[in-house]
């Protein structure tokens, strides 16, 4: 009777192991297509950066173009309202024009609260807005002006970042399925396994934090292609050798620690 029991507990464990190695499996597949979606649009982002970089100061004639205009436009308005405010818990200093204005200046346009200009400007003055099509460029008052976030040129190498980021936590899901299936086949077979670098959280944030490092730092210093190529190349230096380090999970020689021993998956 109670070799039974141990018996169906160890098929009970060993069923569980075969679902977690099916659930790293699925999990690998999605974070695969995450990033073949992420990679998909980085050529589209990086033409977009070239022609935003390649921009030019609009002709009277040019700006007529409104958002689709590929020239740097000027608008000017004056600002309706000029507070501190809390935008997605960080708190900005949001600029709003009095309408009617031309979009995209239309929208609230939010700057460093701690800028020279979020002391100029208050309600009632004239402010010139630059907006690239659909985005809003700079603000500025009074001779000074102050660039906003969320350029285009920022995109590229960020993606390219996100992208190389799920390619390699997939990775480590697929790597996962592997060593679950084979603690599974251990414990069946009755033979024990010794860890020899537990994987943690901790690893799991470093591997990830890799690729976005270094795309911000590529996205800082060169443009467009160049940067999505130097973040692959540094990347593949950097987070490679790293996460092959840290997915070396088990020993192939059996232990007799008891320390070292485990059965489950």
């Amino acid at each position: 009777m109670a070799v039974r029991t141990g018996e169906r507990a160890g098929m009970d464990r060993s069923g569980k192991a075969w679902l977690r190695v099916v659930a790293w499996a699925l999990l690998g597949l999605v974070l695969l297509g995450g990033s073949a979606a992420a990679s998909i649009a980085v050529p589209g982002l990086v033409a977009d950066e070239k022609a935003f970089l390649d921009a030019q100061p609009c002709d009277s004639g040019e700006g007529a173009g409104g958002g689709t205009a590929d020239c740097l436009r000027t608008i000017r308005g004056t600002v309706l309202s000029a507070e501190e405010v809390k935008s997605d818990k960080v708190r900005v200093f949001r600029v709003r024009l009095r309408p009617p204005v031309p979009a995209p200046a239309d929208q609230p346009i939010d700057v460093d609260r701690h800028s020279e200009l979020s002391e100029l400007v208050k309600p009632g003055d004239e402010v010139e807005v630059t907006t690239w099509r659909y985005v809003l460029v700079a603000v500025g008052h009074d001779g000074v002006s102050e660039t906003l976030p969320g350029l285009p040129d920022e995109n590229p190498t960020m993606f390219v970042g996100l992208s190389l980021a799920g390619v390699w936590l997939a990775v480590l899901a697929f790597f996962a399925a592997f060593g679950t299936a084979r603690r599974a086949r251990r414990a069946a077979a009755g033979r024990p396994f010794a860890p020899r670098l537990p994987f943690g959280p901790f690893k799991c944030a470093a591997v990830v934090a890799a690729p976005l490092v270094v795309a911000f730092f590529a996205g800082s210093v060169w443009d467009a292609w160049t940067g999505v190529v130097m973040t692959v190349v540094i990347w593949a230096l950097t987070a490679v050798p790293a996460t092959i380090l840290a997915l070396r999970w088990d020993r192939d020689e059996p232990s007799t620690s008891p320390a070292a021993v485990r059965v489950d998956a």
